[in-house]
């Protein structure tokens, strides 16, 4: 089972290549560690220099035991291409925790080079899009405002209400009087 990300490359800033501002010709590479073949590219800013704009949009399937996106910001010189830095993402930024459907965040990343030296920063947004099952004990419902919902089924009679909340747990003391 897969998740789908829409992740928008904005912008980087302050990028050099041997301490020195880059021209220009630069572009950004995704990619998922969980699918090695897959590479989403956006198109080449010609005259950023050392801070380029794409405001691109790639959309990429993180199947579901992906740890990392690895974005690499490389610069194209004659024909071939140079890594100028890279950021390793852990998925759970996107994920874990309590995202919501379509919830737009903005983040910004540190740059390391081929020497492990900050490079610059990344600027990037992200929106997650849930799958309608997403595993065998949670589903997404959605309220009668289509507002989706997260939770446990209440049966398993195919009925798409769930349970939202943390059920209270009470137990049976005695006190001593």
């Amino acid at each position: 089972m897969s998740r789908t990300i829409e992740i928008t490359i904005l912008s980087a800033e302050n990028l050099q290549e041997n301490k020195k501002a880059i021209k220009g010709n630069t572009f950004v590479t995704v990619q998922c560690d969980g699918s090695s073949d897959e590479l989403s590219t956006t198109k080449i800013d010609w005259e950023g220099g050392s801070y380029p704009k794409w405001n691109e949009k790639l959309v990429i399937d993180v199947p579901s035991h992906a740890r990392f996106i690895t974005i690499e910001v490389k610069y194209k010189i004659r024909g071939s291409s140079s890594s100028i830095g890279m950021a390793r993402i852990p998925v759970s930024d996107f994920i874990g925790g309590y995202v919501h459907e379509n919830q737009l965040q903005f983040l910004s990343y540190r740059l390391w080079d081929n020497r492990v030296r900050r490079n610059g920063v990344i600027n990037i947004s992200t929106k997650v899009k849930f799958s309608q099952q997403n595993s065998c004990c949670n589903s997404i419902s959605s309220t009668g405002n289509g507002v989706p919902v997260t939770g446990i089924p209440v049966a398993g009679n195919g009925s798409t209400s769930v349970v939202t909340g943390i059920p209270a747990v009470w137990l049976n003391y005695q006190r001593n009087i």
